[in-house]
């Protein structure tokens, strides 16, 4: 996808679209439920002037994988943290990706070899 492709993607997954009441039935979540993982600062829904709440596209994502490590038993704490890390992985493949080919991406894992032979060492 050419950079502009990528910016307008990326603008488009972050905008505000779906009403709470939509989001209900995409995610078989009840509103309660999107309220407190608002509360719980997992996600930010968009606000009209009005104050409803609009989902985003990535808002949807987070919140089906909010309500999988829900189920697997993770508290609120711990999903706000692993949704943290899992953006971080993200960010950074999407990094590396970027970068000029395989060349440097076998560079950057050679890289963290001594990181992870120290660590062994323990």
């Amino acid at each position: 996808m050419a950079a502009g492709g990528a910016a307008l993607d990326a603008r488009w997954q972050s905008e505000g679209l779906y009403p709470i009441s939509v989001v209900t039935e995409m995610t078989g979540l009840g509103a309660p439920t999107l309220r407190g993982y608002e509360r719980a600062g997992l996600l930010q829904p968009a606000r009209t002037a009005g104050g409803m709440r609009l989902y985003s596209p990535r808002d949807v994502t987070l919140v089906r994988r909010a309500a999988v490590l829900a189920a697997e038993g993770i508290n609120l704490t711990g999903i706000r943290r692993i949704l943290a890390l899992e953006a971080q992985v993200s960010a950074l493949q999407a990094r590396l990706a970027g970068r000029d080919g395989a060349g440097r991406l076998s560079e950057a894992a050679a890289g963290t070899m001594p990181m992870v032979e120290r660590g062994a060492h323990r």
